[in-house]
C-alpha cells in the first residue's frame, strides 16, 4: 500500500511535467522533418536535436499563463496528496505493528492467511485485551460495520434510488450516470469534506438526528452542494486535462497491442454498488462479480446483429486483403515502410480488422439467453424481476449494459465526468437534499462499540426485510423501511453463510433456519425422484448441458466440499463423483442445528460421509475440534492451508448461489400476477388502502414526506432498551416503542399536501419542536 502511493504521487508528477515539456520543450518542425538541421559531422538528425535550449524552454514557460496556472493548481494538489501519504505512512506503521505484536502475524505470513483467520483472531484478541472498551466481545457483523461503514449507507442509497441521478436522453434512453468523480464528490459531500454531515468518521452530527429542523438542514445541504457544484466547474478545465492525458498514457499502449480490449466489458461502479451487498467487503465483492463475468459476456454476445455481423465480415475482408499486400511488399523489400503513410496503414488496418472480428460471433457456440442469465443470477444474486423471462429482449440486454458496459464507455464517462458532475450537482443532487436529510435521520443507528451506522446494514429482517421476499410475518417494516429487491434477505444469507460463528437476531435467525429447511426439503425431494415443481429444481436442475450447466456445477448433485474432493499425493485434486443422495445431505448440513440459535459452519464435520475418506483425514484437525473450518487457513503446509481455504470457500459461493436462486424462484412465485418494484420500474406512489384515510385524516394540514412518518398517538408497551438508538421515524411519544406504518408512498422527501405545487412552502408550519419527536430506542447485543 505504501509502494503504491510513492508511485502515485511520482506519477502525478511525470504526467504533469512530461506535458509541460512535450508542449514548450520541442521543436516539431525538426522532429516532422520540416527544418533542415545544420550538422558539421553530416551525421543524421538525432532525437536530442529537436530539444529546444533551456533557456528558451523556460522563456516560452514563463510567458504562458495557462501553463503557470496548471502548475499552481497541480502543485496545491500535490502537497495534499503528500501531506496525506505522510498520515498514512503512520496509519500503515500502526497497521503493521497490529499485525505484528497483536495478531501475532509476520509480514512474511500474511499473503498466506484468509481474511476469516485475521478476523477470528481479533474477535479472539478483544476478549484478552479489551481493544474495544465498550463492549466485553466483538461480532464479526462489529468488524464489518467498522469497515464498510460509509459504504452501506452508499449501498442503501442505491438500492433506495436516491443514488445515482437518472437521466432520460433522447437517443439513449434512461440512462444511468456515475464515475469516479461523481462519487468522490457524494464521499466529500457526505461523510468526510468540511461540513459534512458526520463530525468524525463514526458518529453523525446531532443536528442531523432530530427531526425538527429538517428544512433548515436541507437548505444548508443544498447550499453546500451548490458551492462544492461551483468549484467542480471552475476546476474542470483542469480535471478535463488531467483526465484526459492520464487516460492517453494509461489506455494507448494497450489500445495499439490490444485493440480489441475497448470492446471487453466491465462491472460499472453502479453495477458494483446496485449488486453489492451490504456488508460485503471489496475481495468478497470482486470474487463474485469475477466469477459472473465469463457468462455476462456471452450473454451480451448474444445479442450480436446479423446486419452488422455481415457488415462487419466484408469491411475485415477488404481490410485484410490490403493489409496482406503490404506485409508481402514489406517482407520483399523493407524499404516499403520508408514510404510516407505506409507504417501508419498497416497499424490502421490491423486495428480495423481487429475491431470487426469483435462483432463477429463465434459459429460453433450455441448461445441460451435465459439460462445464461440464470448462470449470472447465480453469482451476481440481484436481478430486477422483469428479466426473468424476457433475457431474449433488447430492453434486458440495455438495462444489464448498464451493469456490464463496455470498457470504451467507461473511459467515455470518466472524461466526460468533469463536465457533467457540477451540473448534476447544481441541479439535480440539490432538488433531493431534503430526502437525504431524511435518510440518514431515519436509517442511522447507534450501535455500542461501533458508532453510528446504517440500520440497514443491520440485515434485520424485521426492521427492513419484504414480505415479497419470503419475509410475510416476520417483518414490520413498511413500505419506505423495506429494502428493494431483497436486499435485506439476500445480504443476510450471504453474511451468514461467510460467517457461520455469526449470531443474527431472533428474527433473522428464524428466517435462515426457515430458508435453509426449506432448501434441504426441496434437495430430498430430488433424492427421492419427487420433483414436481418446486423453486430449486426448477432454476438448477433444468440447466442444458452447455455453458449454463457447466458453470452452475451441478449445485443439487454435488456441490464441491471436502467430502466431494480427493487430495492427492502432490496436491492434485480429484473429483469424487457425488449423487443425489449427498448433494440432499449436503443441503441438509447446512441447516441450522435445532437444538442451538449459533449458526455453524463446521461443514467438513457434518458432510464427511465415513471417517476413513482421505478428505476427512485432511481435515481431522479442524474438524475434531469444533472449529470451523473456514476460519482456519493453515494445515501441515502453508500450501494445505490454502487448498483447504479454497475448497471451503468454493463451497460457500455454491451454497450461496443456490439461496439466490431459490429466494428469486420463491419471489417469482409469490410476486406472480404483482406489481414488480426493482430499480428500473418502481411506481413514484404506493397508496397503501390500511392507512391512507388514517393518514390523511391524521395529517392533513401538515406537508410531509415519506421520509418523515408522522407521530402516531397510538400507545403500546415498550419493548426494546437503549444501546441502540434509531433516530427519526414513527415512535410512541410515551414509551418509544417502534410500530411499522403503512404511509402512502411517495418519492423520498417528495411531499403530499394539496394544493401546493412548490417543493419549498412559504410559510412552512410548525415542523414540531423536538421534544415532540422523540428518537426511537432499540437495542442490538
Amino acid at each position: 500500500m505504501l509502494l503504491g502511493e510513492i508511485f502515485e504521487l511520482v506519477q502525478l508528477v511525470f504526467v504533469v511535467a512530461f506535458t509541460v515539456f512535450l508542449a514548450n520543450c520541442v521543436d516539431y518542425d525538426i522532429l516532422f522533418a520540416n527544418k533542415f538541421v545544420n550538422h558539421t559531422d553530416s551525421s543524421k538528425v538525432t532525437l536530442p536535436d529537436a530539444f529546444l535550449p533551456v533557456d528558451v524552454c523556460s522563456a516560452r514557460i514563463h510567458d504562458n499563463v495557462f501553463v503557470i496556472f496548471i502548475l499552481i493548481i497541480s502543485g496545491v494538489f500535490w502537497l495534499h496528496r503528500l501531506v496525506k501519504f505522510i498520515y498514512n505512512i503512520c496509519c500503515y506503521w500502526e497497521i503493521r505493528s497490529f499485525y505484528i505484536n497483536a495478531l501475532k502475524m509476520t509480514m512474511a505470513d500474511i499473503p498466506y492467511f484468509t481474511w476469516q483467520e485475521v478476523q477470528a483472531r481479533i474477535i479472539e484478541i478483544q476478549k484478552e485485551h479489551q481493544i474495544c472498551i465498550h463492549k466485553k466481545e466483538l461480532t464479526e457483523l462489529d468488524i464489518y460495520h467498522r469497515i464498510l461503514r460509509f459504504k452501506n449507507y452508499m449501498v442503501a442509497m442505491v438500492n433506495k434510488s436516491l443514488l445515482p441521478v437518472r437521466f432520460c436522453l433522447p437517443l439513449l434512453g434512461n440512462t444511468v450516470f456515475y464515475t469516479r468523480g461523481l462519487k468522490y464528490n457524494f464521499e466529500l459531500i457526505f461523510f468526510w469534506g468540511p461540513g459534512s454531515l458526520f463530525e468524525n468518521e463514526w458518529s453523525l452530527k446531532p443536528e442531523y438526528k432530530r427531526g425538527g429542523n429538517r428544512l433548515e438542514l436541507a437548505d444548508r445541504l443544498s447550499s453546500r452542494i451548490l458551492w462544492i457544484g461551483i468549484a467542480n466547474l471552475l476546476l474542470c478545465p483542469v480535471i478535463l486535462i488531467w483526465q484526459i492525458l492520464y487516460a492517453f498514457f494509461s489506455y494507448t499502449e494497450v489500445i495499439k497491442r490490444e485493440p480489441g480490449s475497448l470492446g471487453a466489458r466491465c462491472w460499472s461502479l453502479y453495477g458494483r454498488f446496485y449488486l453489492r451487498h451490504f456488508n460485503e467487503l471489496d475481495h468478497e465483492l470482486m470474487s463474485r462479480l469475477s466469477k459472473g463475468y465469463k457468462a455476462s459476456s456471452k450473454y451480451m454476445n448474444c445479442f450480436m446483429s446479423p446486419l452488422l455481423t455481415v457488415v462487419a465480415k466484408n469491411v475485415a475482408f477488404f481490410a485484410g486483403s490490403i493489409l496482406a499486400v503490404l506485409i508481402a511488399l514489406t517482407i520483399y523489400d523493407e524499404d516499403v515502410l520508408a514510404v510516407e503513410h505506409v507504417l501508419s496503414s498497416i497499424t490502421l488496418l490491423g486495428v480495423c480488422i481487429t475491431i470487426c472480428r469483435s462483432f463477429i460471433p463465434d459459429k460453433h457456440m450455441v448461445y441460451c439467453p435465459e439460462q445464461l442469465l440464470k448462470v449470472i443470477l447465480a453469482h451476481i444474486h440481484y436481478m430486477p424481476d422483469h428479466w426473468q423471462g424476457n433475457a431474449h429482449r433488447y430492453e434486458t440486454r440495455d438495462e444489464f449494459a448498464q451493469l456490464f458496459q463496455y470498457k470504451a464507455v467507461f473511459i467515455l464517462e470518466e472524461l466526460l465526468s468533469p463536465v457533467i458532475t457540477p451540473f448534476i450537482l447544481i441541479f439535480c443532487l440539490r432538488r433531493k437534499s431534503l430526502e437525504i436529510i431524511d435518510f440518514f435521520r431515519n436509517f442511522t443507528v447507534d450501535v455500542v462499540g461501533v458508532g453510528d451506522t446504517c440500520s440497514f446494514a443491520q440485515m434485520d429482517v424485521r426492521q427492513h426485510g419484504h414480505p415479497a421476499w419470503m419475509s410475510a410475518g416476520k417483518t414490520e417494516a413498511s413500505i419506505y423501511q423495506q429494502a428493494e429487491d431483497g436486499k435485506t434477505e439476500l445480504s443476510l444469507m450471504h453474511f451468514a453463510i461467510t460467517n457461520p460463528h455469526w449470531q443474527p437476531p431472533r428474527e433473522s435467525t428464524h428466517f435462515i433456519s426457515l430458508l435453509k429447511e426449506k432448501v434441504h426439503r426441496e434437495a430430498a425431494a430430488v433424492q427421492q425422484g419427487v420433483i414436481a415443481e418446486n423453486p430449486a429444481f426448477t432454476s438448477t436442475h433444468s440447466q442444458s448441458d452447455s455453458e449454463p450447466r457447466s458453470l452452475i456445477a451441478n449445485l443439487l448433485m454435488g456441490p464441491p466440499s471436502l467430502a466431494s474432493l480427493h487430495l492427492g499425493r502432490e496436491g492434485s485434486i480429484n473429483p469424487v463423483s457425488i449423487g443425489v443422495s449427498e448433494g440432499a445431505s449436503a443441503l441438509h448440513s447446512i441447516s441450522p442445528v435445532s437444538t442451538s440459535l449459533h449458526l455453524r459452519g463446521s461443514y467438513p464435520s457434518a458432510r464427511l460421509p465415513r471417517p476413513d475418506h482421505p478428505a476427512v483425514v485432511a481435515g481431522r484437525a479442524m474438524t475434531g475440534s469444533g472449529t470451523d473450518a473456514r476460519t482456519i487457513s493453515s494445515g501441515s503446509s502453508a500450501w494445505e492451508g490454502q487448498l483447504t481455504s479454497m475448497i471451503l470457500s468454493e463451497y460457500a459461493s455454491t451454497e450461496m448461489s443456490i439461496h439466490a436462486l431459490y429466494m428469486h424462484e420463491m419471489h417469482k412465485q409469490q410476486s406472480r400476477g404483482e406489481v414488480s418494484r426493482h430499480t428500473w420500474h418502481r411506481q413514484e406512489s404506493d397508496e397503501s388502502s390500511e392507512s391512507v384515510n388514517e393518514d390523511i385524516e391524521a395529517a392533513r394540514n401538515f406537508p410531509r414526506s415519506s421520509t418523515f412518518p408522522t407521530t402516531s398517538h397510538q400507545e403500546g408497551p415498550a419493548q426494546q432498551s437503549s444501546s441502540q438508538r434509531r433516530y427519526g421515524g414513527a415512535s410512541d411519544p410515551v414509551s418509544g416503542s417502534f410500530r411499522a406504518q403503512r404511509t402512502p408512498r411517495m418519492p423520498m422527501g417528495g411531499w403530499s399536501e394539496e394544493n401546493q405545487m412548490g417543493r419549498h412552502h412559504d410559510p412552512v408550519p410548525e415542523e414540531g419542536s423536538e421534544d415532540e419527536l422523540p428518537p426511537q430506542i432499540h437495542k442490538v447485543i
